[in-house]
């Protein structure tokens, strides 16, 4: 399976200086649940708290009764969505275009240009014509720059876990490299919408097994939609748009009814919540509603039950995860039902330092690497790169930005913040630290999308110290003292402009902050750059304990995904951003099914929120990657090389270099 089917979340990814998430609450956070001890069966050998109320599964759906299949068929008008084979998608795409070159041709030429980038693409980035030129005995090694915190999908919450979990996981829809979605012919039969837009049903194949040898059931997906919808389940971000579906009803083992709340243009992503086996947790979640605090629930997150093409056989805290290609995926009863997995096995090694991957990479020992944009620029030009290597590269709709927590004291006036922006050397940061690679940003989507405002769109900002210096004035940030730092008074006391910006302990990262400290320096105010774990950054920002980040979003599949980070008291709103106007638009858009309609709305958000600055954009950072050169199967999307379907699926490795 590839992430995006593994994993709806996938929907927005959080960059944290990392590649790139609908995210769940942080699997590193303890729940206040109280722990208990499981036996083998998952039930519980010790009482629960005397102050814990007892676990309801669903607690938070309304009550329902829906009607029988026959009720429901005898008013209901259906019309057919697709159901799409994602690799033949992608093979019919590339039939139209021709091959620019032959891939000893390509694996000859340096990415120097977007001329022989095109020619790398599009002789090395195809699925293979026939099985015959796929060695079948070939691992995949790929990087991670983080461990991962869980291999359950409720509870995962970074592109990490996406990549690990869209090799073992299960879903039922996926999105192709254009983003728009469909229902996955590798899971299900059939996918039908009501008329009125309020049913969606689904037919599930009959072929489908756990990797325990368990059938995969529509009973699954019910009861992993009453899990997300269980309040002492900690996966907030995961009841988005699961919470807009009014029931899930199996008829049958493979028959699925989803039952809307409102006929919503926003519908078809609520369907795709993540999937766990109902036989693995219904004994034990009453026990701990954690999913991983209890004896039991640790051993099935060392040891998960897969649903998808791989299952997990090893995985080294900080070192490596090791899944392996699983039979029961791609043959039932004797027969080859979906296709066979292109490599035996897929390492994920575990990497913090980019300097030591990029080693790893030019000896043969990764597949394949983001580079960081020096990487690209200055050490990936040389013989000792090109030898086992080739890189190529693509647009991404990733934006990073520093974030300004407008609770706090400094932040709250809307002057400020467009201080901050002012006094940035965005020219520096672009031509010196993205080495002229990355384009200025200037919103929260990307100019190629079409939800960017086309017309009169936002400029980017360009320093001003001098505009900076009068807003800061203007909010009452003065040097009242002449000590060189501006100060105000907050409550009746005088503070100082000195604050501390969050950031990932990586040099490019530090650098970008370090420059704020330097251009903020020269108009008195004090910014401490604190470098940090990646963990503790999302630990603070969820707990709204910070004043200011560095970090990035990675643009959804659909704009509504965004509403988890700019509407009122949403769970990513980290920022705490509100405008009641976003917040209205966003509402409508869920409703406007004309598409021009819409894409006016959220064009209007778009504009509004930059205005507001509650981040200063930096940059929209494109894809860029090193990759053997044995690999082959790499198409770039919006979402990158991986995050999308087929995605990962069609990396494949020839017989010999072909």
């Amino acid at each position: 399976m590839s992430i995006s089917r593994f994993l709806p979340a996938l929907l927005a990814a959080f960059i944290w200086g990392c590649d790139p998430s609908k995210t769940s609450t942080p699997g590193e956070e303890t729940s206040e649940s109280g722990s208990t001890t499981s036996t083998a069966d998952g039930k519980s050998g010790e009482e629960k708290s005397g102050d814990q109320k007892p676990f309801m599964l669903g607690d938070l759906i309304e009550p329902f009764e829906p009607p029988t299949l026959a009720e429901l068929e005898g008013k209901v008008e259906w019309v057919d969505n697709p159901t799409v084979d994602s690799m033949a998608l992608l093979r019919d795409e590339l039939a139209k275009q021709p091959i620019p070159s032959t891939s000893q041709e390509a694996l000859q030429l340096k990415n120097d240009s977007p001329e022989s980038n095109a020619k790398i693409l599009g002789a090395l980035g195809r699925p293979p014509a026939d099985d015959s030129q796929v060695d079948w005995d070939q691992v995949l090694t790929r990087h991670l720059s983080s461990d991962i915190a869980s291999t359950n999908p409720l509870l995962a919450h970074s592109a990490y876990e996406g990549y690990v979990l869209g090799a073992i996981g299960f879903g039922l829809f996926g999105f192709d490299w254009r983003l728009q979605p469909f229902g996955a012919q590798e899971t299900i039969e059939s996918w039908q919408t009501s008329k009125d837009r309020l049913y969606d049903k689904i037919v599930m194949r009959k072929d489908l097994t756990w990797s325990d040898g368990k059938p995969i059931t529509a009973h699954d997906i019910v009861f992993s939609f009453k899990v997300i919808l269980s309040s002492q389940v900690p996966v907030p971000a995961q009841r988005q748009g699961t919470d807009q579906l009014k029931w899930v009803e199996a008829y049958d083992d493979h028959t699925l009814v989803f039952f809307h709340k409102a006929a919503l243009a926003t519908n078809v992503t609520n369907l795709s919540f993540s999937i766990i086996p109902k036989h693995i947790y219904e004994n034990s979640i009453a026990n701990d509603p954690t999913l991983q605090n209890s004896s039991y629930h640790v051993k099935i997150e060392n040891d998960p039950i897969s649903g998808g093409g791989y299952e997990l056989t090893r995985r080294v805290a900080g070192s490596e995860v090791l899944v392996t290609r699983r039979e029961s995926w791609y043959m039932y009863e004797g027969k080859q039902v979906r296709d066979k997995p292109y490599f035996r096995q897929i390492r994920f090694k575990i990497i913090r330092d980019e300097s030591v991957a990029l080693l790893a990479l030019k000896s043969g020992d990764l597949d394949e690497q983001l580079l960081n944009a020096e990487q690209w620029r200055t050490q990936t030009d040389e013989d000792d790169f090109y030898k086992n290597n080739t890189k190529a590269y693509g647009v991404e709709w990733v934006y990073f930005y520093f974030g300004w927590n407008m609770k706090t004291p400094f932040f709250e006036d809307k002057r400020v913040r467009q201080a901050m922006s002012y006094a940035y050397d965005h020219d520096e940061l672009l031509s010196s630290l993205r080495y002229g690679l990355d384009q200025a940003c200037v919103g929260i989507f990307h100019e190629t999308s079409p939800w960017f405002p086309s017309e009169d769109p936002p400029k980017p900002y360009k320093q001003d110290l001098g505009k900076a210096e009068t807003l800061l004035d203007e909010a009452g940030w003065i040097d009242s003292d002449g000590d060189g730092i501006r100060d105000n008074t907050v409550n009746g006391r005088k503070i100082d402009f000195e604050f501390s910006m969050l950031v990932t302990s990586r040099r490019d990262r530090v650098a970008i902050c370090s420059l704020l400290k330097e251009n903020l320096g020269q108009i008195g105010v004090v910014c401490n750059v604190r470098p940090v774990e990646f963990t503790v950054i999302m630990d603070r920002a969820q707990k709204r304990e910070y004043q200011a980040m560095f970090a990035g979003w990675g643009t959804g599949t659909d704009p509504s995904t965004s509403e988890n980070l700019w509407m009122t008291g949403e769970d990513r709103n980290y920022p705490q951003y509100s405008n009641p106007e976003v917040d209205r638009l966003f509402i409508a858009g869920r409703k406007e099914f004309d598409r021009e309609k819409r894409a006016e709305m959220y064009q209007r958000i778009h504009k509004i929120i930059y205005d507001d600055q509650p981040y200063t954009w930096l940059y929209f950072r494109n894809s860029y990657y090193g990759f053997n050169k044995s690999l082959r199967g790499y198409k770039f999307s919006p979402r990158g090389p991986f995050s999308y379907s087929p995605g990962s699926e069609s990396l494949w490795k020839p017989t010999a270099v072909q």
